[in-house]
């Protein structure tokens, strides 16, 4: 494992040699346009792949206690198993994770890290349910400790078919890190403001329907309505997969439904049932 302060005790901003400005202004002037949607993670990862390749990252927030929570995700020409991953990561892994160790040892709120991790040095089972099973050989994280304490952490993963992160590489994240956690940072207010002021609007429809869904049977078919995988919803629940096929069960038992294109139907529909009855 490798360990970089790239701040120094000055501002994010600061950090940004004067040489990478250029470099810095492209990324961020890439990710602009896609904060707040809910495709970020791939678009934003695209981006990426023009100045650091990579086939997969993740960006997630890891408090002192509670359940981390995700960011944003995604794959660049590989199939996509980075919710299967924090599925497994959320149910438990990161009680095992010290990979952020050293950063909580050393950071100050507000200071910019970056650490470099090879799939071998990772810890079992942790290494061997995310990094083994899912063909990632490397990790490269720029971390920011936030004023809470929380840590934010930005994650680059080669996989299997690519090579080692190069010096120049790690070298350009690091000088691109400032801009990159800025944008990331940006769109996580976007999507908690808009969270927060407007709930789904499909789910209360529901709810309206069907008084008798419970909480928890809600929270499966709103996050069905956006769109999101059984390992999706899982992961951002903090549940098992069967246990969000349980609840998904459950509500369409109740809604009389028992297809997904039939709870996108109820739940457009503000007058009634889509038969009328």
């Amino acid at each position: 494992m490798q360990l970089w302060n790239l701040t120094r005790g000055v501002s994010a901003n600061d950090a940004i040699p004067r040489s990478a400005a250029a470099w810095n202004d492209a990324l961020v002037a890439g990710l602009v346009d896609s904060l707040g949607r809910r495709d970020f993670g791939a678009r934003a990862l695209a981006r990426i792949n023009r100045v650091v390749p990579a086939a997969s990252w993740s960006v997630y927030r890891l408090p002192r206690a509670g359940l981390p929570t995700m960011i944003a995700s995604g794959s660049y020409r590989v199939a996509d198993t980075t919710r299967e991953c924090w599925s497994a990561y959320r149910a438990g892994l990161y009680r095992e994770d010290d990979t952020f160790a050293r950063v909580r040892e050393q950071a100050r709120p507000g200071q910019l890290m970056m650490t470099h991790w090879h799939a071998e040095e990772i810890r079992r089972p942790h290494r061997e349910q995310i990094y083994r099973r899912h063909g990632v050989r490397e990790r490269l994280s720029v971390v920011h400790l936030e004023d809470d304490s929380a840590l934010l952490a930005v994650n680059c993963y080669r996989h299997d078919h690519q090579r080692h992160f190069g010096d120049r590489e790690i070298a350009r994240l690091q000088d691109l890190a400032g801009g990159l956690v800025a944008c990331v940072r940006r769109h996580d207010e976007i999507v908690r403001d808009a969270e927060a002021e407007a709930p789904a609007a499909g789910a209360a429809n529901l709810h309206r329907l069907c008084p008798a869904l419970t909480r928890r049977e809600l929270d499966v078919c709103d996050r069905l309505l956006r769109g999101w995988t059984h390992a999706g919803v899982a992961a951002d629940l903090g549940l098992s997969p069967a246990t969000v096929v349980t609840f998904r069960n459950r509500a369409f038992v109740r809604l009389g439904i028992h297809f997904r294109s039939e709870l996108f139907a109820l739940a457009a529909n503000r007058g009634g049932r889509p038969d009328g009855a």
